[in-house]
């Protein structure tokens, strides 16, 4: 007893301890009132400020839990995460991102390690389950009830793929000895890949000895663009020898724009249709271009470090790296000394986007503007030092620091499992409800406010104050030092002696 009394730190740190782990193991909802509540970084209960709901830190940064409407999420941060929408039925968790994540979109889900590992599955469009495993880039699988889905793949020895590697088919034995793919009704088969193959499909036939020489054609064919009505795929013709030095192509047969292009590069390369005409002499030191489709001319000398264009579909004076500016209809873009500064715009209906950005990722400022409401959401992100973000409806967003964010705005895994970690300064503004919070040292320092009340605690909970339609209290090292709160009047009040006198 009396080495404990000797010891006071010691029995406030481990009580306090014990506190924060039994109120972060059982409480099953915030409860806000309680004082040990608000014991920051240690264990801390608050009110979410942009939206309606609770959260929970503790240890500093490295747990929380959050309630909001249909959404929870807890972490662990920076070794996992979790986030799920009951109503969207949505999962997603993090292992050290992008080490290990896993994605649940209704029936459809996926898990990746590291881009190497993954599996996956879900309904088809007849509702059958399919089951999906990659090792990349060595072997692929499916199962299905339909046993016409069923494929396996084991690279480079033999397989057959699905809707895999941007084609509908592929097949391989030995590959690179042998294989065939098919993307539409047009099937190329390889041998030695990519030195042989041969391609057919609808119309079309072809074939190449890479890169010595090669052919292709393809007649006119037509296709249903619904209610009985039909259009023009065009066709091409084209071989090469020697490639990429000679070759000479024709595109668009039997359409109202055939092109025909051919190229003995270095020494030339010409492009001739109906809507646009191209030469280049000496590639790629002089080309001179004339679009009567969209009416602009333009001379590159060379491209594209030295650009100059005039005429209603773009403007463009560029001298690399020093200065550049192009415009047209939709699109605008201008640097100096780049990368030193560089400003991107995108404007087209009511969406006006406009992008500066300082050394790449050193300084970014993103602005998108509604122009019929005038409403706007913005982001403005300092490598390392800060990040900071405005929502349409005005709520803001302050966070610091900001080491990785600017790589990846808006990425929610890196927002879920690693900013917690390094943001020693939040603050946040909603001017929907006037609530405002601003948190240091992970809750170390916390202030919030709403419309007619105030909190702040302050050094593990050693200062609190609170203000609001209950009364004032304040007490340091939880001792109350005011405490004029509605319930403490009415008690004092109330009358002495059982007579009521």
């Amino acid at each position: 007893m009396l080495t404990t009394l000797h010891q006071p730190g010691a029995l406030f740190g481990s009580s306090c301890l014990a506190t924060t782990l039994s109120l972060l193991l059982i409480a099953p909802e915030p409860v806000i009132a309680s004082e040990l509540s608000h014991a920051g970084p240690l264990f801390d209960q608050f009110h979410l400020t942009l939206e309606e709901g609770h959260r929970t830190e503790a240890m500093g940064p490295f747990f929380y839990r959050e309630r909001a409407d249909t959404q929870r999420a807890w972490g662990l941060p920076p070794l996992f995460a979790r986030a799920w929408d009951m109503a969207a039925d949505v999962n997603e968790m993090d292992f050290l991102y992008p080490v290990a994540k896993y994605r649940r979109y209704g029936t459809e889900y996926r898990w990746d390690i590291m881009e190497v590992f993954s599996f996956a599955g879900g309904d088809d469009q007849q509702g059958a389950r399919a089951r999906r495993f990659t090792l990349f880039p060595i072997y692929f699988q499916q199962r299905s009830p339909d046993s016409n889905q069923n494929y396996t793949a084991f690279v480079p020895f033999y397989g057959h793929l699905q809707n895999r590697l941007f084609r509908d088919e592929i097949f391989f034995v030995m590959f690179p000895i042998y294989g065939q793919s098919r993307k539409g009704n047009v099937v190329t088969d390889n041998y030695v890949y990519p030195i042989f193959h041969l391609r057919h499909g609808e119309a079309l036939r072809g074939w190449q000895f890479w890169p010595l020489l090669g052919h292709e054609h393809k007649d006119p064919t037509r296709r249903s663009i619904g209610f009985g009505d039909t259009e023009v795929v065009g066709g091409h013709d084209g071989w090469f020898v020697l490639w990429p030095f000679f070759f000479d192509q024709k595109s668009g047969i039997g359409t109202e724009n055939p092109t025909k292009e051919q190229a003995l590069l270095p020494i030339y390369d010409y492009q001739r249709s109906p809507l646009r005409d191209s030469t280049t002499v000496g590639w790629p030191f002089f080309t001179h271009v004339t679009d009567r489709e969209k009416h602009f001319r333009e001379l590159d000398c060379p491209w594209p470090l030295i650009v100059f264009a005039r005429g209603e579909g773009k403007t463009t004076s560029r001298v690399f790296p020093f200065y550049s500016h192009a415009q047209n209809t939709n699109l605008e873009s201008t640097f100096y000394l780049w990368p030193v500064y560089k400003m991107n715009r995108a404007h087209g209906g009511t969406l006006d986007r406009t992008r500066t950005r300082i050394l790449f990722f050193l300084y970014s400022d993103t602005v998108e503007k509604d122009t019929a409401s005038g409403e706007y959401r913005r982001r403005i992100d300092c490598l390392p030092f800060f990040t900071m973000t405005r929502t349409l409806s005005g709520a803001r967003r302050l966070q610091i620091l900001a080491p990785l964010e600017p790589f990846v705005p808006g990425n929610p895994s890196v927002e879920r499992e690693y900013s917690p970690v390094w943001s020693v300064w939040r603050s946040e503004s909603n001017p929907v409800t006037h609530a405002a919070s601003q948190s240091f040292l992970w809750n170390l320092y916390r202030h919030e406010s709403r419309p007619g009340a105030k909190r702040t605690s302050a050094l593990f909970g050693l200062y609190q104050y609170k203000s609001g339609s209950e009364g004032t209290r304040l007490s340091v090292m939880y001792i109350p030092i005011i405490n004029n709160s509605r319930q403490t009047r009415r008690a004092a009040e109330l009358p002495r002696g059982g007579d009521g006198r």
